[in-house]
């Protein structure tokens, strides 16, 4: 079990992603975008944030960046659909400001899992 910051601007999407972590014994926070999420992770201690890549208020690429500063250590999944190009290409992008690992929307809850279980496995070298 671990305790995951799950943020995305997609209510629906945001509210299923969290059913299936919980189903799955992680304890889940929830933030609609990246500038809500850093308010949350100052007030409390996550070991993973999982974060959309577009959203308005503070986008995914700005929050990883501002999360590997602060805590280098955190481990981080990235997510996006894409947008103005395709999404491998903004997943490429998050790898390269320090994500941890990716995915690629829409993605199988059984393959959110197994990020998680490899992120939270692996030791990251910050």
């Amino acid at each position: 079990m671990a305790r995951i910051l799950l943020v995305d601007d997609n209510a629906e999407l945001l509210l299923s992603t969290a059913a299936v972590l919980r189903a799955h014994r992680h304890d889940v926070v929830t933030a609609g975008n990246g500038a809500e999420a850093l308010a949350r992770i100052d007030l409390d201690t996550f070991q993973l944030v999982i974060t959309d890549i577009l959203m308005p208020d503070k986008e995914g690429f700005e929050t990883i960046m501002t999360l590997r500063r602060r805590f280098p250590s955190l481990k981080i999944i990235a997510v996006s659909g894409g947008g103005y190009i395709d999404a491998r290409k903004y997943l490429e992008s998050a790898r390269m400001l320090g994500a941890d690992h990716t995915l690629e929307k829409p993605f199988s809850g059984l393959d959110l899992i197994l990020a998680i279980d490899q992120v939270l496995s692996t030791q990251t070298d910050f």
